[in-house]
C-alpha cells in the first residue's frame, strides 16, 4: 500500500475514533432526567395536605430531587415532621428563616406558588414516584460516569474494575427501591403456608435440606436470608461436612448451589466430590491404586452428578464484591438456592489497611447482608482460635471464633464440628470414639441449640446420620437370662 493511501486510512480511522468520543462526550452534556413539575406536586401537595407526608416519606429522600432549591425545602419538611411541628407555608418560611436558607430557596413568594402550584393533594404518591424515577436515572448516568472515567485509569486490575461496576450499579437498585411495608394479614398467609407444609411431613419447608436428619428437624433446614457460620480447627472435617451438605442440596434436591472455595482448587474438590459419593478411599485414587470395579463406580458416579446445579469458584483471593458479583449473576442465570464460602478468614478485605478485627466484622456483616439480598441461606465456615484446645474437654465455645465477636452477632446459626478421636493420644481410647463426631449448635436465632450426633467416615473424607442408638428394652434383649446371644 502507497504511503498516501496508507495516511488516508489512518487519518479516516482517526476520524472515526475521534466521531466516537466526541459523540460520548455530547450526550455527557445533555441535560440530566428531571420532573422539576412533580418535584413542585411534591411540595405542594405536602404544604396542602401535610398528612400525605408519611407516604412520600417512604419514596423520596432530599437527594432524590433535582432542583436545589426543592431539595432545600423538602429537608426542612423533614426536620418540621420528625419534630412534631405543624407544616403549613407560614410556618416553613419561619423555618427557613431560623436556619438562613430563606433567600435560597426563593422567599415567601415561590413558598406561595407551590401551595398553588396543584389543585389537590391526591395525587402526592404519582408525584413523588415520578420525581424517584428520575433520580434513579440519575444515578445511573453518574455510576455510568464514573465507570467509563476508572476504565481509563491504567493502574485498575480489569477484574477488580468488572466488580466495582457491578457493585455501583446494584447499590442503586437498594438505594432507590421503594420501600416495602408487608401487612400482617400476608405475613400470617405465608406462614400457615409453611405450617401446613410442615404438616405433611416437610420439617425444610422454605429451606434447604442438608441430608442430616437431625439437624434438618432442629433447624428446619437452612433457611433464606439466613448467615450459618460452620467453624472448626483444622483437620475437624468442615470442608468435608461442607462438601457434604453441598452433595445433598446440588445433586439430590436439585438445589442451584454456589460453592466459592477460597483454600482448595477445583479439582480437588472434584476428587473429593466423587470419593464420597462413591464411597471411594480418596487416598488410594490420588496414588492411582484404585480397582477396576471402583473405577467403573466412579465413572458411573460422575455420570450422576455431571448434571447437577453445582457451580464451583476456585479464584483465590476473592473480595466480598466479587463472592456478590457472582452469586447474583448465577441468579440471573441459573437461579440460587444455596451460597456456601470456605472460608471466611481467607476472603479478601475491601480495605486492607483496616485493622484485622475491623476487616473480619465488616466481612461477617456483608455475608449476612448477601443472604438477604440474594435471598438465600449463605453457608459460611470459619477458622477456631487455639484457645478450644486448652479447655478441659476440648469443645468449641462462642468465644472461641477466630478474630471477632461480629461473627457470632452477624450469624443466625452458628455450629462446630467437634471429633473426640482427634485429640485422643491413646491407642485404646481412640477406638473407642472412632467415628464418632459431633455437630455442636450453640447459636440459632430462631431455635434450639444442641448437640447433634454424625458419624465420621475418614476413607471416604464424609459425614453421615449416626446409627440410632437401640432402645434400652431391646438393648438388654436376651442378655438377663443367661440365654443366647443374637
Amino acid at each position: 500500500m502507497a504511503d498516501h493511501d496508507r495516511s488516508d486510512v489512518d487519518h479516516k480511522k482517526s476520524r472515526k475514533g475521534k466521531h466516537r468520543v466526541d459523540s460520548a462526550e455530547g450526550l455527557l452534556e445533555r441535560q440530566m432526567p428531571q420532573a422539576v413539575d412533580a418535584e413542585r406536586g411534591v411540595l405542594g401537595s405536602l404544604l396542602l395536605l401535610p398528612e400525605k407526608f408519611d407516604e412520600v416519606a417512604l419514596i423520596l429522600r432530599p437527594d432524590d430531587f433535582y432542583d436545589d432549591s426543592h431539595a432545600c425545602i423538602y429537608h426542612h419538611l423533614i426536620e418540621m415532621h420528625d419534630s412534631g411541628k405543624q407544616i403549613d407555608p407560614m410556618l416553613l418560611v419561619q423555618h427557613l428563616r431560623d436556619a438562613g436558607d430563606y433567600e435560597r430557596i426563593g422567599g415567601a413568594a415561590y413558598i406561595a406558588e407551590l401551595g398553588e402550584s396543584v389543585p389537590t393533594a391526591a395525587h402526592a404518591e404519582f408525584y413523588a414516584q415520578k420525581v424517584q424515577e428520575k433520580a434513579t436515572l440519575r444515578a445511573l448516568i453518574q455510576a455510568s460516569t464514573d465507570i467509563i472515567r476508572d476504565s481509563y485509569d491504567p493502574t485498575i486490575d480489569s477484574r477488580q474494575m468488572l466488580s466495582r461496576a457491578e457493585e455501583r450499579v446494584f447499590s442503586i437498585l437498594e438505594e432507590k427501591g421503594n420501600s416495602q411495608v408487608t401487612s400482617i394479614r400476608e405475613v400470617l398467609q405465608e406462614s400457615l403456608a409453611r405450617l401446613d407444609a410442615r404438616m405433611r411431613s416437610d420439617h425444610t419447608a422454605g429451606g434447604v435440606e442438608t441430608g442430616f436428619e437431625d439437624f434438618d428437624e432442629m433447624s428446619g433446614g437452612l433457611r433464606a436470608n439466613e448467615l450459618i457460620i460452620l467453624a472448626a480447627r483444622p483437620s475437624m472435617g468442615k470442608t468435608a461436612l461442607a462438601m457434604n451438605i453441598t452433595e445433598h442440596a446440588a445433586i439430590d434436591c436439585q438445589a442451584p448451589t454456589l460453592f466459592v472455595s477460597l483454600e482448595m482448587s477445583k479439582l480437588e474438590l472434584g476428587d473429593r466430590l466423587l470419593c464420597s459419593r462413591a464411597r471411594v478411599n480418596g487416598h488410594r485414587l490420588r496414588n492411582g491404586h484404585i480397582s477396576k470395579e471402583e473405577s467403573q463406580l466412579l465413572i458411573r458416579t460422575a455420570n450422576e452428578i455431571s448434571s447437577a446445579p453445582l457451580y464451583i469458584d476456585d479464584t483465590p483471593g476473592r473480595t466480598m464484591t466479587e463472592i456478590a458479583a457472582a452469586g447474583r449473576r448465577l441468579k440471573r442465570r441459573h437461579g440460587l438456592s444455596l451460597v456456601v464460602i470456605d472460608y471466611l478468614q481467607l476472603i479478601e478485605p475491601d480495605n486492607s489497611s483496616d485493622p484485622r478485627q475491623e476487616q473480619v466484622s465488616k466481612i461477617a456483616r456483608r455475608l449476612k447482608g448477601l443472604a438477604r439480598e440474594l435471598s438465600v441461606p449463605v453457608l459460611c465456615l470459619a477458622q477456631l482460635n487455639r484457645q478450644v484446645e486448652s479447655t478441659r474437654d476440648n469443645k468449641p465455645q462462642l468465644s472461641h471464633l477466630r478474630e471477632s465477636g461480629a461473627i457470632e452477632q452477624d450469624a443466625d446459626i452458628v455450629m462446630f464440628v467437634h471429633r473426640e478421636e482427634y485429640y485422643q493420644t491413646n491407642e485404646e481410647d481412640r477406638a473407642r470414639v472412632r467415628g464418632e463426631a459431633d455437630l455442636l449448635i450453640r447459636k440459632q436465632r430462631n431455635g434450639p441449640t444442641g448437640d447433634v450426633k454424625l458419624t465420621w467416615l475418614h476413607d471416604f473424607t464424609r459425614f453421615t446420620n449416626a446409627a440410632p442408638e437401640p432402645h434400652e428394652e431391646f438393648a438388654s434383649f436376651g442378655g438377663g437370662g443367661g440365654g443366647d446371644e443374637f
